[in-house]
């Protein structure tokens, strides 16, 4: 294309090499490009007749133009975020080369005194010293007079607390007073959260963390004190006393109660005394340790039902940035008392991940995603018009009801009903300050709906089963735990009609992106449980169920992780003061755990025929090491129901027998999820244990024999159990489907659950149109009238999506008809060749 220059006119091409504009022709196609970047042909068009200055460009340069526009604006943005990472490795690489040489003086140190005690080995009346090494930070800071001064409850003693803990907990945060490993599976870098590093043969357990925030000193000295905010299981931090001291530092009397994380463990709480002060150096400090009768201080009498766990030298340290932010050095050292726990659960007690995971980690993400939130416009918003702040309130809101469903605490009004020694705990609350968060007053003028609150909840172990996937699939597959009964029941606490309205159909599920944090560890979504229920006003038009879901620990990856999947009813207006009662799972994986594996329930379905060890028992999953590995978590499940206090009787029998119920469906899910399940050395039961996989087995070859004159296996082997077994094993997806109108998958190999992304309990959720696209719907439909005629037919090469939505090629495929014993039609089964994810 060629562009000429004639009388000056605008838009001239130099050399036919490329077109110059004029000033007032840029500023003109920038003003466009910033009301459409990426216009269509029939809009460059259009642009070109409206604006006269650009007439004499053709409508191909324009087009250029913007690609060249938008090529500059993604360069921009790549080296304003390249600039930011170059910023935050500069820091990383400014804290490395300090704890680099805190390390080489301590390798001195230890040099040294190595030196000294071979040389002095014979005198045995050597002087203590002191070992540690003296922190770049803590320089300048003096030792104290005495290692054991007098103290009482004056503001003299308690400085001389405050002042020890503040030297015991620098020796922690940047010296050698604990010995600290890396976190497994932690690595610095430019996107990791900080350095995390955890205790190793400490008192208690301790985790310590160093990370880069966009917020200045102050700011991040006011999130880290209200440790509710950040901090799940915190459920309350009373400020009981403060005394300001003459260095300008403040000292504060704290109580602090903890949440249990499971129904199986008592409540914490704590005895504080925190320490605020600014160093020499300009570093703010928050350290913080437990007030105990030896140290003759105030005390604070015991709480029932609360265990008193100690609070070892921990806090904060702050340090201001270099081009503003800040840099926060975290030590927590805790001794939360395990013995007072049931022994399998000690290892949530007891182990430093667990803590770094619950606590340290989670201040750090909590800092990183506020100094994100102060970076956006106020303009900005997420899904359904919230603003990060907004949303982030109301994951703590569901996690916080969660906590006080499960823990059930007296003085909040929970009381049990029934026997408390019962597999399923039921408790009620009727206290006016709970129903305050359930019962609104309506602008419709409807009368409350609820006048008692009722929570079912029990607690049980897993064997062998991970977490994330676990609760991926709870939340992906609902309809195989849930029922849309109780799901109409649960939401009718938000609605404005009685709780009596009545229940249709389950129409589906959809699930409505919301939030992710910015570690995208954490979510929220809405979930619309189409045509569940009727109006109160329409008792034929079926009435939409939303719920309000909150997801974390969904990372495979992610070492120690608690996983939560908390839902609560809402309205469809979704309101920021709207009721929530959450109710929801949470798996805790128990580190270091050992317990045998105990034989499976025997069943008579295809999905607890398969896997399942010859002797009767799942095998142990393998680690990457290769040692046989027997992991365990525990569950709480917890359901909460807004009803009428004269049908309280009724109800607990129904939300025991519910949760009963969850409970045999979660069993029989982590039965098929387990990882033994999909190893590749996984045996059969006997022939007795599983007749019906063996003869489906049994049938599906010999169909295929009969059909197309060749074996479907490659095996020397007659018996029934080598046929099932290779069947299993074989590397082209193999899928039975039903004979019904609308067929769905019944069975399937190895091969086949791995090409739909689900297990052998969530394939009869899956029908065979749901699989095929366009083209594949049109091939089936017109190869259908043949495979029931002929008995088979050859499919072409495709595409089909996986139960995740994922698009799956396969170069072809073959379908026939299983006979059973009697030549009956049994069945229609697939085998898909040389299949691959797109």
């Amino acid at each position: 294309m060629a562009m000429s220059c004639k009388d000056g006119k605008l838009g001239c091409l130099d050399n036919g090499k490329y077109v110059r504009y004029t000033p007032e022709q840029v500023e003109a196609l920038e003003r466009l490009y910033h009301e459409c970047p990426k216009p269509s042909s029939i809009r460059r068009q259009q642009l070109i007749r409206e604006c006269p200055i650009l007439s004499n460009i053709e409508p191909k340069q324009i087009k250029v133009w913007f690609q060249n526009r938008r090529c500059r604006e993604k360069q921009r943005k790549e080296a304003s975020r390249l600039q930011a990472v170059n910023r935050k490795l500069t820091a990383m690489n400014k804290l490395l080369m300090e704890e680099n040489d805190r390390l080489q003086k301590q390798v001195s140190q230890l040099v040294h005194e190595n030196s000294y005690f071979r040389q002095h080995t014979h005198n045995p009346s050597l002087p203590a010293k002191d070992t540690s090494c003296e922190s770049v930070v803590t320089s300048g800071q003096h030792q104290l007079a005495s290692q054991n001064p007098p103290r009482d409850a004056s503001p003299a003693g308690l400085l001389s607390i405050a002042e020890e803990t503040l030297a015991e907990f620098l020796s922690k945060a940047t010296g050698t007073a604990v010995e600290w490993v890396q976190m497994p599976g932690m690595k610095p870098g430019p996107d990791s959260i900080g350095i995390i590093a955890i205790s190793h043969g400490c008192t208690g357990v301790a985790a310590r963390a160093c990370g880069l925030v966009g917020l200045e000193p102050t700011r991040v000295a006011e999130i880290v004190k209200d440790r509710p905010l950040w901090f799940r299981e915190c459920r309350a931090v009373d400020v009981m006393n403060v005394l300001p001291t003459a260095n300008g530092g403040t000292i504060e009397l704290l109580y602090m109660q903890l949440y249990a994380p499971t129904t199986l463990a008592p409540p914490r709480d704590f005895w504080l005394l925190r320490y605020t002060s600014v160093l020499e150096d300009g570093s703010l400090v928050v350290c913080e340790r437990s007030l105990k009768s030896t140290q003759n201080g105030p005390s604070m009498p015991l709480v029932q039902h609360f265990v008193r766990a100690e609070m070892l030298p921990s806090g904060y340290l702050i340090r201001p940035c270099d081009g503003g932010g800040s840099i926060i050095h975290i030590v927590d050292h805790m001794d939360l008392e395990a013995c007072s726990v049931p022994e399998v659960l000690r290892p949530l007690y007891e182990s430093p991940k667990v803590l770094a995971q619950k606590t340290t980690m989670a201040v750090l993400r909590q800092l990183k995603q506020i100094a994100q939130e102060v970076t956006q416009t106020n303009s900005s918003v997420n899904g359904w018009g919230r603003r990060p702040a907004a949303l982030r309130a109301l994951s703590q809101r569901l996690s916080r009801g969660f906590n006080e469903a499960v823990n059930g605490f007296t003085d909040e009004g929970w009381s049990v009903i029934g026997d408390s020694m019962d597999d399923v705990t039921i408790t009620v609350n009727s206290s006016p300050d709970k129903l305050m968060g359930v019962n609104l007053t309506f602008s419709n003028g409807f009368a409350p709906v609820s006048s008692v609150v009722l929570c079912a909840k029990a607690s049980m172990l897993l064997q062998n089963v991970p977490p994330a996937i676990l609760l991926r699939f709870l939340r992906e597959h609902r309809s195989e735990w849930a029922d849309n009964n109780i799901d109409a029941y649960l939401a009718a606490a938000v609605k404005v009609g009685p709780c009596s309205a009545r229940v249709g159909g389950f129409g589906g599920q959809v699930i409505l992106p919301l939030a992710h944090t910015i570690e995208h560890e954490e979510f929220m979504e809405v979930i619309k449980l189409e045509g569940l229920g009727h109006s109160p006003e329409d008792a034929i038009v079926p009435r939409d169920i939303f719920l309000l879901q909150l997801c974390s620990g969904m990372d495979e990856s992610a070492v120690g992780t608690c996983a939560e999947l908390i839902f609560a009813p809402i309205d469809a207006s979704f309101a920021d003061d709207a009721p929530l009662l959450p109710s929801g799972f949470r798996i805790i994986p128990l580190d270091s755990a050992k317990q045998e594996i105990s034989s499976p329930n025997r069943t008579l379905d295809l999905a607890s025929a398969l896997e399942i060890g010859s002797a009767g028992t799942t095998k142990a999953s393998t680690d990457q090491s290769g040692n046989s590995t027997c992991a365990r978590s525990v569950m709480t499940i917890a359901f909460e129901f807004g009803i009428e206090s004269h049908m309280q009787e009724h109800v607990a029998s129904m939300a025991r027998q519910y949760v009963r119920g969850i409970i045999s469906s979660v069993q029989r899910v982590a039965l098929a999820l387990s990882p033994s399940h999909i190893s590749s050395q996984v045996g059969l039961r006997t022939p007795l244990g599983t007749p019906e996989a063996q003869t489906l087995a049994r049938w599906i070859c010999q169909s295929y024999r009969c059909y197309m004159g060749v074996e479907l296996l490659k095996s020397n082997s007659e018996g029934n159990e080598s046929v099932l077994k290779n069947l299993w094993h074989h590397t082209d997806a193999i899928i039975c489907c039903s004979m019904k109108a609308l067929p769905v998958f019944t069975f399937a190999n190895q091969a086949g659950l791995d090409m739909l992304e689900t297990t052998l309990v969530a394939l009869q959720d899956i029908s065979l149109e749901k699989i095929f696209d366009e083209n594949g719907k049109k091939t089936l439909c017109s190869e259908f009238p043949q495979i029931m005629q002929q008995g088979f037919a050859c499919l072409q090469g495709g595409i089909c999506l996986s139960s995740m939505g994922r698009p799956v090629s396969y170069e072809r495929a073959v379908a026939w008809k299983v006979l059973n014993e009697e030549e009956n039609a049994h069945c229609i089964c697939f085998v898909f060749i040389n299949w691959s994810f797109v």
